[in-house]
């Protein structure tokens, strides 16, 4: 059975979807399941068996037929109304966003005569990025994550790739979320070289699209880290401690998601397919240095994000010292003041001895006592001020005013 998390993640509203990471502060408590873990079947269930999720959307299929000269867009009411568009010369991109019903998904296995196996790969998400070769046709599983309008949240969904001599079939887990607008756009209005090539060379596209669209998301990861390493020096809270522990959670599977898709993308480029040309092959090399780079943002916000872990103890130990200097300061004003105060509350009769306290009989004594318990405060704070100790207390007032 898969093991996906069954309920929506802290912080979303019920048209949040299912597989979307919070970036916000409500969703970083730490008591979440794990964000993606890979599908793994019941033991000793058949091969090829399909588990469709009870929330999956139903599938919504799109098809682009496009040549040099013209490109169509078609929505698909059946399966089988894909068959005349795979054996034309013009490349036919069938678009299946959505993984709600086992008979449409059936109904496409056998419209593009997909194994067992692969059909499963792609219906039993998520599956780890991958690329598997078979007599005529080429499956890539890739994973795409998109960033949502916020700011503050991404879409991780599972794309799955069939390529053939002259169709390429895309199977996605979500309708509404993907980074394929650009393609898109590019096939309607024959820009570029995209509708002069052949399907290796749209699926090299969507392939580095879904690779360019991690640099938002990670963009959005290093404005989160630069607020809170001014968050972690000026005013570490615990709140800070746990948004920390969140984002280094979603780095991981950020890097559980590019780590095995630079893997697949090198496999394409060092043993090749019959599928796939020399040429396109060229384009994939530009594809993998894009995975590259994203990988080595994602392990350097990582060491960010752990480094900042030992700021924010730093940072609280030094708020700690200058809180206790504070106190001590004020406790060492205050201890010669309780003297003075200790000794005159001591009330000896100076009728009996002169030496019973004959300041009690002073007719000033009251203001000489005030007097020099405010020369002993005046020296001690004079004292402690050319020792430096007032530098930082107040910094440490408005740090605790702001809490």
């Amino acid at each position: 059975m898969s093991n996906r998390p069954s309920q929506p993640l802290r912080g979303f509203n019920s048209q949040t979807p299912k597989n979307a990471f919070d970036l916000s502060e409500a969703s970083l408590l730490g008591d979440e399941p794990s964000y993606i873990d890979y599908f793994y079947d019941q033991p000793g269930s058949m091969p090829g068996t399909l588990k469709i999720e009870v929330d999956a959307p139903p599938p919504v299929i799109v098809l682009i037929d496009y040549s040099d000269t013209k490109a169509t867009k078609v929505e698909i009411e059946a399966p089988e109304d894909c068959e005349p568009y795979l054996d034309t010369e013009s490349v036919s991109w069938v678009d299946v966003k959505g993984l709600g019903s086992e008979d449409i998904l059936k109904r496409l296995g056998h419209v593009f005569n997909l194994h067992p196996l692969v059909l499963e790969d792609i219906v039993n998400v998520p599956q780890r990025p991958k690329v598997e070769e078979y007599e005529d046709q080429l499956l890539i599983v890739a994973r795409m994550v998109t960033l949502q309008a916020n700011g503050q949240s991404f879409i991780s969904e599972q794309v799955s790739f069939i390529l053939g001599q002259h169709y390429l079939l895309t199977v996605q887990e979500e309708p509404d979320h993907d980074s394929f607008g650009p393609v898109r756009e590019r096939i309607r209005c024959n820009k570029g070289t995209i509708r002069k090539q052949k399907s290796d060379y749209l699926t090299y596209a969507l392939l580095d699209s879904i690779i360019d669209g991690f640099f938002p998301v990670l963009e959005a990861y290093g404005e989160r880290i630069e607020e809170l390493e001014d968050e972690v020096v000026s005013n570490p809270t615990r709140q800070t401690l746990e948004k920390i522990h969140g984002i280094k959670r979603e780095l991981l599977t950020l890097r559980r998601s590019i780590w095995p898709q630079r893997d697949a993308i090198n496999m394409l480029i060092r043993d090749g397919s019959d599928l796939i040309s020399h040429d396109v092959q060229i384009y994939l090399r530009d594809c993998y240095d894009h995975t590259v780079q994203v990988l080595d943002m994602v392990e350097t916000y990582r060491e960010l994000a752990s480094s900042l872990m030992d700021v924010y103890l730093s940072s609280v130990s030094n708020r700690m010292n200058e809180i206790m200097k504070t106190l001590t300061v004020i406790s060492a004003i205050f201890i010669p003041l309780t003297f003075v105060a200790g000794i005159y509350g001591m009330n000896f009769n100076t009728e009996i001895s002169p030496w019973n306290m004959p300041e009690l009989n002073w007719y000033l004594g009251y203001p000489a006592c005030l007097t020099l318990m405010l020369l002993i405060t005046v020296s001690l704070c004079a004292f402690f001020w050319r020792r430096g100790w007032f530098e930082n207390i107040s910094t440490v007032k408005s740090t605790v005013k702001d809490d």
